[in-house]
């Protein structure tokens, strides 16, 4: 008896652990290669509110908020183009990845967001 729950607890631990370690499909980048992306033709796509935009965000930066996306919005992000999505501190950007991922989009993810970023802003 005891040997078989040691092995069943040892199965259920290395399931669990297997679910664990499971990547996203998409690449995640750090903030400091945003600019680098830049340079490379991705378009920076900030999906935090439109308040939270407007109190400063990444030069050139296109405003689509999350929200939107959750509601099946995306009319503003094409196909065509790459993007470097950022929120303010990479959770919402991480579930706007999920979403775009579904949707095909070609992009990277940014682990941290705008309350990490140290370069210029617009406002």
């Amino acid at each position: 008896m005891t040997k078989r729950l040691v092995l069943m607890l040892a199965i259920v631990s290395a399931l669990l652990l297997a679910a664990c370690g499971q990547e996203a499909d998409y690449e995640t980048i750090q903030i400091d290669q945003v600019a680098e992306k830049q340079d490379a033709g991705y378009t920076v796509l900030d999906v935090r509110e439109p308040f939270e935009f407007d109190q400063g965000h990444i030069p050139g930066a296109q405003n689509e908020p999350l929200t939107g996306m959750q509601n099946g919005d995306f009319e503003g992000i094409q196909q065509d183009k790459k993007y470097v999505v950022i929120c303010q501190s990479g959770n919402r950007s991480q579930q706007a990845s999920e979403l775009m991922l579904e949707e095909g989009y070609e992009f990277v993810n940014v682990a941290q967001g705008m309350s990490s970023w140290e370069g210029n802003v617009e406002k």
